[in-house]
Parts: structure tokens; sequence; C-alpha cells
């Protein structure tokens, strides 16, 4: 590791197959937390290459225990973290929306690194168990459109640099990393960044792979349709910059989408949401996400169309009916 931190302090770069050795070897156990921590604070100080952010993928992959998932189409909706935003968990909301309107749902998540509440946090705290049995996840999928895929149960790597990211309490590669690993390989993916050169490095990224995409941005720096100001969308198709009230009805301010201090305040939040119980606010923002997912489908031929079905999902109870299952399943 000494070689490498010495070439990474010389302002140099990996190239993919070396940057996807050292990630085999950190998940071999071959450095020791100080070295994997020196590691991983090079790229806080300087932007990530495309080709290294490709070899760690690699790595990340070849290690992975992958998941065969039948059905229908799978989406995936994930936010990279790391914006600092501390909003409640939107993503994860939007996923059981997305679900109540009849699509299917592999959602891939970890707990919070740079934030109080990760997905898996606030999944945990609602009581589900993490698993990768993957005749237990196709039940979930068949039974309620929805599983969850604690990023640590499929890549070993995750699992032991965990602790190390979340004593560091700040963004890291790995937050990059995790759309891109989901080992479900979903045909749609949502994906929210919070910079505008990590929109243009996941538009090359997610390009390759020859599914459809899309890629959304808070201009104000949220990884995610916070409404707090106008949105950058990129597809496969282009890219567009929409104002909160397309896509929302409204502006909302940054204390209205605040998720807490706690796990169990996130979890709080996060059911009283789902249960149709939310603010305005809170419900624009869920909405706003939940329907660019359900656009970005195709199933929808206009993005209205896509919000009325995500209305419909919530207001009705089926997202809240679908958390309620996925929760009955895990006992």
């Amino acid at each position: 590791m000494k070689k490498i931190l010495q070439h990474l302090f010389e302002h140099k770069s990996l190239t993919r197959e070396k940057a996807k050795d050292v990630l085999l070897n950190i998940s071999n156990g071959m450095y020791n937390d100080a070295e994997i921590a020196a590691f991983i604070t090079v790229y806080l100080m300087r932007s990530i290459t495309i080709e290294e952010l490709l070899g760690f993928r690699d790595a990340l992959l070849q290690l992975s225990i992958k998941v065969n998932l039948t059905g229908g189409k799978i989406m995936d909706i994930v936010g990279t973290g790391g914006d600092g935003k501390n909003s409640f968990n939107i993503s994860t909301l939007a996923c059981f929306i997305v679900a109540g309107a009849g699509h299917k749902i592999a959602k891939h998540g970890n707990y919070g690194a740079s934030t109080i509440s990760g997905a898996s946090n606030v999944m945990e705290q609602m009581g589900y168990k993490f698993k990768n049995n993957n005749d237990a996840l196709q039940r979930e999928l068949d039974e309620t459109n929805i599983c969850f895929l604690h990023a640590p149960l499929f890549h070993p790597a995750l699992k032991l640099v965990g602790p190390i990211r979340k004593n560091l309490g700040v963004r890291t590669f790995f937050n990059i990393l995790g759309p891109m690993v989901n080992p479900a390989s979903p045909d749609f993916q949502l994906v929210g960044v919070y910079s505008l050169e990590m929109a243009r490095i996941y538009n090359y990224l997610l390009q390759q792979t020859g599914n459809a995409f899309t890629i959304i941005h808070s201009l104000d720096g949220y990884d995610e349709i916070s409404l707090t100001a106008d949105v950058k969308v990129i597809t496969n198709a282009g890219e567009t910059i929409y104002t909160p009230e397309q896509l929302g009805k409204r502006m909302v301010q940054p204390e209205d989408i605040y998720g807490g201090n706690t796990v169990e305040e996130s979890a709080n939040i996060f059911m009283k949401i789902i249960k149709g119980e939310g603010t305005w606010s809170q419900n624009a923002v869920v909405l706003a996400n939940a329907s660019m997912a359900l656009f970005s489908t195709g199933s929808y031929s206009n993005y209205e169309l896509a919000y009325a079905a995500a209305v419909d999902s919530l207001e009705s109870g089926n997202a809240y009916k679908g958390l309620k299952k996925l929760i009955e399943l895990q006992s």
C-alpha cells in the first residue's frame, strides 16, 4: 500500500486494472485500517478518474453475491448520498410509492456514512431483516413488488470498510460506487447525484450499460429532486432543467425536508409520510421523485400521468400496504 499511496500523493492516478487490484486486496484483508483510511482520503483531496471508478466497480462486481430476480423489469431509485443535507429518506419512500403503483423495485442501500439515517438504517428500524437469500428476496418482490438489498451482505469489501467510512464521517468514493453495483442489475435506474461533475461521470458510466437511466441533481446540491431549486435531469436521450413547480407543483424550503436528528426520528417521519400523514412539502418531494422514476420506465406517455399514478399509490394506501406486507414477511 505504501507504494500505491506514494504514487497517488504524486498526483498520479491508477489504471483501471490497478484500481481493481487495490479494492480486491482491501477485501482480502491485505491492508490495515490506517492504510485503507489513507487511501480513501486521497480521493477526498482530488477528483476520482473514470478509469479508477471503473476499476473499483469491476472489483465490487467480481466479489459480489449475485441475485436473480424474475417477474418483470426491475427498477432502483438511489442517491449517491454525501450531499450533507440530512434530508429524510426520500429515495426509499419513492421506492415504496413506485412499488405501490405496480412496478418492481430492488432497492440497493446501506447504512448512512455521512448522514444520520441511510436507507438501511431506516429499513432496519422499521423491522426489515437484511438477507441475501434469493428465494426470500424473490418472495418479497412477488408479494409486495419490492425487496431491499443491504449492500454489505452482497459486497464483502463494503462490509470491511464500513466502520472506517463511518469513523471518517464524510463522503467517499464508495458513495459514488453504490448505485453502480446493485447485484440485481436493474433494468431502470433513477440516480441522484450531489454535483454536476458527478452527473457528468454517471452519464458516461450509465451510457455504457445500455439500460435506461435517469440522473437527477438539484442545482443547490441535493442528490434528489428536493424542490428547493431547479433540477437538472439527464437521460439516455439528453438533459433538461426543470423548475420545482413543473415537477412538484410548488417550491419547498430546506427545513421542510429535514430528516431528523436520530434514526428513530427518521423512521417516524418515514412512517407518517407513507401513511399519508406527511406535510404538503414532504409529500410533494416524495411524489416528484416517485413520478420521475415512474416516467423513466417508459410506461407513461407524459410526466403528468406518472405523477397521477404516484399520487394514487400514496393516497390509496397502496404504498403503505406494501410496506406493511413486507415487514410481515420478516417474521
